[in-house]
Order: structure tokens, then C-alpha cells, then sequence
């Protein structure tokens, strides 16, 4: 079994000491989905929702995310970020959202990918829940990631 980095030999919480991991170029990117209904679609994907441009909004509210990530994460550390990217794609009954974050560092960007889609999908739903409180967040997962010891890993799916 794998050991939980973020655990101390008497398992108590601790911050990763990265001091000595070298530097190297670093990305993740992650994704998310958002259901809901037709109403609900077309107003948050049209851009002429009453509240204003949804996705648009979605959008800063990720990036602004993935930077605050070390403050929001226990035990998270605050990166320099160089990239975010969140995009988004209308499909049938849903809004999938897709994000990229990159840096040169000591430690990924995993959670930072991961957070910008998850805020990014919660902003959806505060700006759909009028027309649909039944929304469903979804399958927020690590796509990809590359750099770092362990080198590049891929979801098989």
C-alpha cells in the first residue's frame, strides 16, 4: 500500500516538504459535468440569461478558483500558477466544463485543475437554479497530468 504523503510517521496532518523535489514543468487537466434541463440549458448556454453571461461568468469564477486553491485545500500549497483555462461544451441534458492548469514548480496542479472546474460547475448551478434546482454535478475528475517524478498519467477512459 501506498503511503499517505500528508500523514506524519504517528499519522498526524502535515504539509508536504517539497524543498527538495526538482523543478519541473507541470500540468492537469481535469473536467466536470453539469445536468439539468432544456429551460435550464438553453438560458445558461445562450448567454442571455437574466443574470447575465452564465458561462462567461463560470469562466472567471474558475480561474479565480484554481488561484485561491492553497487557501481553500487544507494542507494545499499556494502555487504560482502561469496557466488556467476553463472551457466549456453544451451537450445533450448538460454543460461539461474543462480545465488546464500549468506551472513550472516543485509540486502539480492537479487540485487546482480540479478546483477550478469544481467552482466553475457551482457557479452554473447558482446561476441555473432558478430555472432547475434539480441540477446535478458530476464525474468532476483528473483527466491528465504530466511532470513531477512520477512522470505523465492519463484516465484510461
Amino acid at each position: 500500500m501506498a503511503k499517505l504523503t500528508h500523514l506524519d510517521d504517528k499519522g498526524a496532518a502535515r504539509m508536504v516538504d517539497v524543498g527538495s523535489k526538482e523543478v519541473t514543468a507541470r500540468t492537469a487537466v481535469a473536467e466536470g459535468l453539469i445536468r439539468m434541463n432544456a429551460a435550464a440549458l438553453e438560458a445558461l448556454s445562450n448567454g442571455n440569461h437574466p443574470k447575465g453571461d452564465a458561462i462567461a461568468a463560470a469562466r472567471i469564477a474558475g480561474i479565480m478558483a484554481a488561484k485561491k486553491t492553497g487557501e481553500l485545500i487544507p494542507l494545499c500549497h499556494p502555487l504560482a500558477l502561469e496557466s488556467v483555462t476553463v472551457d466549456f461544451t453544451t451537450e445533450s441534458g448538460g454543460i461539461r466544463v474543462r480545465s488546464e492548469a500549468t506551472l513550472t514548480g516543485k509540486t502539480g496542479v492537479e487540485m487546482e485543475a480540479m478546483t477550478a472546474v469544481s467552482v466553475a460547475l457551482l457557479t452554473l448551478y447558482d446561476m441555473g437554479k432558478s430555472l432547475d434546482k434539480g441540477m446535478s454535478i458530476e464525474a468532476i475528475r483528473l483527466l491528465e497530468k504530466t511532470g513531477g517524478k512520477s512522470g505523465a498519467w492519463r484516465s484510461a477512459d
